[in-house]
């Protein structure tokens, strides 16, 4: 026994909601996808046209290798983190009135261990800091 009316309606499906879904979903992800632009920049660093200047008493001059290793004032730093580096900076500092720091990095080091020796000079409360370049035309080695 059949006791539904004779007609019978084909379900429907509505295509505008779910259009409207879509352009949300597809705004959304417009607008929260990063672009490769950034990573494409290319820097060459460090070199710089001036004359040579000769080291002064109260310059602490860090150096920074290819690999991480650091040196205050020619003197290896056993740690390659941020405390080691800030009491050997208040150690190198003591003695020196208005030091400057001299940040001397390889130009394969890292970023973060420049950014390193910076946290480290804050720490120390040493706030002149300088970056040492090499001539332009010594580019092959120091």
């Amino acid at each position: 026994m059949n006791f539904r009316s004779g007609s019978r309606e084909e379900p429907e499906i509505n295509l505008i909601p779910f259009i409207d879904i879509l352009l949300v979903i597809l705004i959304f992800l417009m607008l929260t996808t990063t672009y490769n632009k950034f990573t494409e920049l290319k820097v060459n660093l460090p070199v710089a046209n001036a004359e040579t200047m000769e080291n002064k008493p109260q310059e602490i001059i860090v150096a920074i290798s290819a690999d991480g290793r650091y040196s205050v004032d020619q003197d290896l730093l056993p740690g390659a983190d941020v405390p080691a580096l800030t009491s050997a900076l208040t150690e190198a500092a003591s003695s020196r009135k208005n030091a400057i720091i001299v940040i001397s990095a390889d130009a394969a080091a890292t970023h973060q261990s420049v950014i390193n020796v910076m946290d480290a000079a804050r720490r120390a409360d040493l706030v002149q800091i300088t970056f040492a370049t090499q001539n332009a035309g010594k580019q092959g080695g120091n």
